[in-house]
């Protein structure tokens, strides 16, 4: 374990795919411009395309995992990213500039499978197949909490949003459990028939949304200790669960190559499924593929084994884009929370930051 800072490379980790600057050297719009072959001239303005973002690139690649890439997430400032891998590292990067890879964060002996950031950006929690859940400090690098506890593969761990931050796990043991960064122990454990492959926690941090291979989603009381109701649509294994911002709406991600939203308000009527998206298939390789929520919840992403990202209109439930770029599955995918970026995080091990539409920003 350790928090070593990378030595800075020649040519960096992080490379443009499009330079859209103009003559004044502004973000703001990108010229397009015509061969002479084609157009008679060298340099012929045809057109401008308005930035919407202030990344260096419309679209920019991350290299330096030397594995699959399987989560992503920015932090709560959007100033930062951490990615988790194959190759058992947590990488640290910067959004903006040449997106540097400015830290990394070594200690699990296996895949990093899920990780997210506090709420502060100082710390984050990650889970991995070495069945371990793990707390890091984003400054120093060190790994402050080690929790040992779940007896196979921690698929899947978030953290809560408001109040006490408590962490929650699942894993392929059955069991989905709770952890006090305070203690060095779990302080709460949810037994589960089947494999669990995906959490969330509500934003009161009282309810908890698990979903595995029996494809459905249980909603479970921690006050009660027990499944409140069940959310069942999928007939295949739910591979990722997404909070809306408001946490009125569940996203649900399955390997029946669907997407559902879900209504999961205390009173919500007996049919609780809103909507299902489709366009972004799983692959025979059936990874655990994750969806999100673009900040002010109008529109969600999911990442798709035809190695496309895919995103959609809330409302109308059409697909507004299917970004191509990548080279192998897009496993995670997560949402700028100040500016219309999306991320995603592929098998290929590079990870890719695409500006979009704005949507009411």
């Amino acid at each position: 374990m350790s928090g070593e800072k990378r030595k800075e490379a020649t040519s960096g980790p992080s490379s443009l795919i499009k330079r859209a600057r103009g003559e004044d050297g502004s973000n703001d719009s990108a010229l397009i411009t015509l061969s002479a072959e084609r157009s008679g001239t060298s340099n012929a303005i045809v057109g401008t395309i308005k930035r919407t973002s202030t990344l260096e690139a419309p679209v920019m690649q991350l290299t330096g995992h030397e594995g699959e890439v399987y989560t992503c997430e920015f932090d709560p400032s959007g100033q930062h990213i951490a990615s988790g891998s194959f190759d058992r590292n947590i990488l640290l990067w910067n959004t903006y500039g040449d997106c540097q890879n400015f830290g990394v964060l070594k200690g699990h002996v296996n895949a990093v499978l899920e990780l997210h950031w506090t709420r502060d950006s100082s710390q984050v929690v990650s889970c991995s197949a070495d069945k371990t859940v793990c707390i890091w400090d984003a400054n120093s690098g060190e790994r402050v909490r080690r929790w040992k506890g779940h007896n196979g593969v921690v698929n899947s761990c978030q953290v809560t949003r408001r109040g006490t931050e408590v962490v929650v796990s699942g894993s392929d043991d059955g069991t989905i459990k709770l952890w006090d960064p305070r203690e060095k122990t779990t302080s709460q454990t949810l037994e589960n028939k089947y494999q669990v492959t995906s959490v969330a926690i509500s934003e009161a941090g009282d309810t908890v949304y698990s979903g595995g291979i029996d494809n459905d989603i249980k909603v479970w009381d921690l006050r009660k200790q027990e499944v409140m109701y069940t959310l069942a649509g999928h007939v295949d294994t739910v591979s990722g669960l997404a909070l809306s911002p408001n946490g009125d709406h569940l996203l649900s991600n399955g390997m029946d190559n669907t997407v559902h939203m879900w209504d999961v308000k205390p009173f919500a009527p007996a049919n609780r499924l809103l909507k299902v998206f489709e366009g972004a298939p799983h692959g025979f390789e059936k990874n655990l593929i994750r969806p999100a929520w673009s900040t002010d919840g109008s529109q969600i992403v999911c990442g798709s084994a035809d190695r496309s990202v895919v995103i959609w209109e809330v409302l109308s439930g059409k697909i507004l884009y299917k970004l191509p770029g990548h080279r192998g599955c897009v496993n995670d995918v997560d949402w700028h929370p100040k500016e219309p970026i999306v991320m995603s995080a592929s098998t290929d091990k590079t990870i890719f930051l695409g500006e979009v539409k704005s949507t009411g920003f």
